[in-house]
């Protein structure tokens, strides 16, 4: 059968970013079947012990309780399961001196549909025909935005100022406040904190210019903060959720252990997320309920936050050390290589300057000597001018256990040093 497809369902039909990228390596790793591959491209999180008892001790009491039949058996509210919200409630207003309500909270099935709700909810085209813009102030960024908005004009993204330390062969993104623009024509802003794929953490104070630029045009600002304290916590630098009455501070559950289950978290002004509640209401009615019900225990506990801390975060920060020791020990000096500041998230993000293939090739290459990344262009969604740095960079996971990471990046140093050395000659 062969329907024809609406603009919107051939839009929505096809693979971006990384979506596309997997497709390839999905098959790269069937048709490699019974070699020896180290896959430093996956962006789901390691099964740790710790963490999945504490889902499983939750999923057991909740078995145990009489809430078991009303949980799994009924409906739901479209806002979330009531003790979930009023377990985020309690402990965000504890830890950080908040007041909020109920009303200041929306679970949503993941937190990638709280962006897919406010790209077409605040952008697109309004009844007066006029595009609002969905703008991401520091790129490169997360891949999946690049899909969020049906409207795939209204994503428009931004080149940052790199900061490089040519000596430690490190560097950094800042939003650059000169370019960025945020205006009538804006529907809503989207950065994420810490960033998927270069670990980068925007300061606090940036966010608040960020979200002060964008308060006179009524621009809501979205905070993905789905590796941010306080769980799953995968921040390796010291950093605030900032709170504001036009930013919505979007948690996900995914990278505590819960990918399985999709429970997104929304928190922000009243209104703001009465809007998204309603989209979601028309979307899906609800996110899933025993998801939600064993993170309302995990979270009341305290037990989340502990582990995401103790846990969670050390295991990935651990694996990032071991990258870069191995980096610095095996990359050659005379080199422009440079790591991006390793501040949070679960994955390295490695600029070659004036690489002389391009990341595609790259990857391919890397390919051949058993070692599976991520072409950086695939996160640069809504980057209208040309710029020759999205074809120099690669993502690489840290979900790999170190002694691969450790032979993986030894391998990445042999190969890349012979790219160079092949292109000047």
């Amino acid at each position: 059968m062969d329907p024809t497809l609406t603009q919107i369902g051939t839009q929505m039909s096809k693979l971006t970013g990384v979506r596309a990228i997997m497709k390839d390596i999905i098959e790269t790793l069937r048709a490699g079947q019974g070699q020896d591959w180290i896959n430093l491209s996956a962006g789901n999180p390691v099964i740790l012990p710790e963490v999945e008892q504490l889902w499983r001790d939750c999923t057991a009491q909740l078995l145990a309780s009489s809430d078991y039949g009303e949980v799994i058996c009924r409906y739901g509210s479209s806002q979330g399961y009531q003790p979930l919200i009023d377990a985020i409630a309690k402990d965000f207003n504890q830890r950080y001196g908040l007041s909020l309500s109920d009303r200041h909270i929306l679970i949503t099935p993941g937190s990638q549909s709280i962006y897919f709700y406010a790209a077409n909810v605040f952008g697109g085209y309004t009844s007066s025909g006029q595009l609002k813009q969905v703008v991401l102030p520091l790129s490169p960024e997360y891949t999946g935005y690049g899909g969020v908005s049906l409207t795939p004009e209204a994503v428009y993204a931004y080149k940052p100022t790199l900061e490089i330390n040519h000596e430690q062969h490190r560097f950094k993104y800042r939003p650059d406040f000169s370019q960025l623009k945020i205006s009538q024509e804006t529907g809503c802003v989207i950065v994420s904190r810490p960033c998927n794929p270069t670990g980068n953490v925007i300061t606090d104070e940036e966010v608040i210019k960020i979200a002060e630029i964008a308060t006179p045009f009524n621009v809501p600002v979205l905070i993905d903060a789905a590796y941010a304290p306080p769980f799953p916590a995968l921040n390796f630098t010291e950093m605030t959720p900032v709170f504001r009455d036009n930013i919505i501070h979007c948690l996900s559950l995914s990278k505590a252990g819960l990918p399985g289950e999709r429970v997104g978290v929304a928190i922000g002004n009243p209104k703001l997320i009465s809007i998204l509640e309603s989209f979601q209401t028309n979307l899906c009615i609800h996110s899933s309920r025993y998801g939600q019900a064993i993170a309302a225990k995990a979270i009341a506990s305290g037990l989340l936050p502990e582990i995401a801390t103790n846990v969670i975060r050390p295991h990935y920060q651990k694996k990032f050390v071991t990258l870069e020791l191995t980096l610095d020990k095996s990359m050659p000096k005379d080199l422009p290589w440079f790591l991006h500041r390793g501040e949070g998230a679960i994955f390295a993000w490695l600029w070659l300057q004036d690489l002389p293939i391009t990341d595609w090739e790259l990857y391919q290459k890397l390919k051949q000597v058993g070692v599976i990344v991520v072409p950086g262009s695939t996160f640069f969604p809504g980057l209208r001018e040309d710029w020759s740095h999205q074809q120099q960079c690669i993502r690489i996971s840290l979900t790999a256990t170190e002694e691969e990471i450790e032979i993986a990046m030894q391998r990445l140093a042999t190969l890349v040093e012979e790219v160079y050395r092949i292109g000047s000659g």
